[in-house]
């Protein structure tokens, strides 16, 4: 079965498979970028004990194929592939992946924290975290995807 270029949903998250389904033998590829965010033990001085997502995945899917075509446009050169895990999440463990394969390495990594950004700044998946002594949701995204100056903002940050 062929692994999706861009995926939401509770199963762990395999980078060596996505990897292997953005990456292309034969291609002329010069660079491939991966970030994987984990699960951290603390946050805002709290000790964090677990996290859980919960997610509109269809739309989810959609904002994700939206940033990956975003991606594509800035650096054509570049393919992008990305996944969101949902559901609760252990310390340590990955909620996300992104693997960007390009020619040329800078533009990989550029794509790849491009991509992060804007996963932060418009995708509809909320973070519930669970710490000693109780819990919060985390604010989600919150940027209009049709927000010219969010998405200029990604690009600058992953341009620095």
């Amino acid at each position: 079965m062929a692994v999706p270029l861009v995926a939401v949903g509770p199963g762990e998250l395999d980078l060596k498979a996505l990897t292997e389904a953005v990456a292309s033998s034969g291609s002329g590829d010069g660079a491939v970028t991966a970030f994987s965010g984990l699960v951290r033990d603390h946050n805002q001085g709290r000790r964090v004990e677990f996290l859980v997502y919960e997610a509109y995945e269809a739309l989810a899917v959609r904002t994700l194929q939206r940033i990956v075509d975003e991606a594509h446009t800035a650096w054509p050169d570049t393919r992008v592939a990305v996944h969101h895990r949902i559901g609760r999440l252990e310390i340590g463990e990955a909620s996300i992946i992104i693997v960007a394969v390009s020619a040329h390495r800078a533009n990989a990594f550029a794509a790849c924290r491009y991509t992060i950004e804007r996963v932060k700044q418009i995708v509809p998946i909320w973070k519930h975290e669970h710490f000693a002594g109780g819990d919060v949701w985390l604010e989600g995204a919150v940027a209009d995807p049709e927000d010219e100056a969010a998405r200029q903002t990604a690009y600058k940050i992953a341009c620095a």
